[in-house]
């Protein structure tokens, strides 16, 4: 076996028990409808740029108004509501996988100052862009 196919098959690996994790989080997290505590994380990648910080967190189907991004002790908090549309409140569900109610994601942020939090919707994703304070120096 080459070295190629051991760090492919390592990838792999990793890349399940991510999966795993996320649908034990979603699976297990508790849930009190009535009360704040999110029912559910999305899942996000983070990218930093040299004057910014990219966060995209896969939202399909939840409206930019029904979300929030703050800064809070050096960690990013993404939370919002996921709500099932009017017009499917009384339909026959045959299958739903897309989790519903109150989400958040708390990821903390790479070392540096971050200022202007900006949320945009790309393509089912909340988009949260972080500018860099002081040019990106740490």
């Amino acid at each position: 076996m080459n070295g190629r196919s051991k760090h492919w098959m390592w990838a792999d690996a990793v890349d399940l028990i991510d999966r795993m994790q996320r649908i034990h989080q979603q699976s297990f997290a508790p849930s009190r409808p009535a009360g704040g505590v999110p029912n559910w994380e999305p899942p996000c990648d983070m990218i930093e740029t040299a004057t910014e910080l990219l966060v995209l967190v896969a939202l399909p189907g939840v409206d930019l108004d029904q979300t929030d991004a703050f800064i809070e002790e050096g960690v990013l908090v993404v939370q919002g509501h996921r709500v099932l549309p009017p017009e499917l409140r009384t339909a026959r569900i045959h299958r739903m996988e897309l989790p519903q109610g109150r989400f958040e994601r708390r990821l903390p942020l790479p070392r540096g100052q971050y200022d202007n939090v900006r949320r945009s919707s790309q393509h089912g994703c909340l988009l949260v862009t972080l500018h860099k304070a002081n040019g990106g120096q740490r």
